[in-house]
């Protein structure tokens, strides 16, 4: 981190996750920009909630980069034609998306050259998360000696740090931070499968983990669910 908080970008999906991380990066005296990735997502009504979130949260300026991993498949989450699972999985589930967050740091990595930003977070999380092989530690260390390698600024010495505070953090303490920062969670959206109007289905992965989330935090469940 840098020793005065400046300038950073916070990957904003407009869950639960990404806006304790923007109440998080705010709190720490960032001036955050808040970026959101439309990636073909089916769940796409999350970006509504991610402008509400940016506004609510004090996010100096938000702005979507549209990006296409529908093209390419492979997930329930890009491919209508697989089933999001509504029972429990083991191994790697099918709603893991080929190279999102690694894109998504990619993306948010260049954005954060041309605003002369160091720093950078995403909500990653290993503890309470679904398997997923790029929410580990490893592969965010990996990325941000990537981000140092890989352009103009890292060459010329502004180090570039990649925040992910909540990767060590189980689903109640995330919630119990949020709620000390002021976070309205009623105003996000975690679910896989929501409907038109941003109501949760209540039985995917992330509803489930959400939900006990809410209950082992000893937190009233603000979701809407259909």
């Amino acid at each position: 981190m840098t020793d005065q908080p400046g300038k950073a970008v916070v990957l904003l999906s407009g869950g639960l996750d990404s806006a304790t991380v923007l109440a998080m990066a705010r709190s720490e005296g960032f001036e955050c920009h808040a970026l959101s990735i439309r990636y073909g997502q089916r769940h796409a009504v999350e970006l509504q909630a991610a402008v509400t979130l940016a506004l609510a949260l004090g996010a100096a300026d938000h702005r979507t980069v549209a990006v296409d991993l529908a093209a390419i498949g492979g997930s329930a989450l890009t491919d209508p034609d697989i089933p999001v699972p509504e029972a429990a999985t083991t191994g790697i589930p099918v709603t893991y998306v080929p190279a999102r967050n690694s894109l998504f740091l990619s993306i948010a990595l260049g954005y954060a050259e041309t605003l002369g930003a160091q720093d950078i977070f995403i909500g990653a999380n290993a503890v309470d998360y679904s398997g997923y092989p790029d929410c580990r530690p490893a592969f965010i260390a990996a990325f941000e000696t990537l981000a140092n390698l890989a352009t103009k600024a890292g060459i010329e010495g502004k180090r570039f740090h990649i925040h992910a505070p909540l990767l060590d953090l189980g689903k109640a303490e995330i919630i119990r931070e949020g709620i000390r920062l002021g976070i309205d969670y009623g105003l996000t959206l975690s679910c896989y499968q929501p409907d038109a109007e941003g109501r949760a289905c209540g039985r995917c992965d992330s509803c489930r983990l959400r939900r006990q989330g809410f209950i082992d935090a000893g937190v009233p469940d603000p979701t809407r669910y259909r």
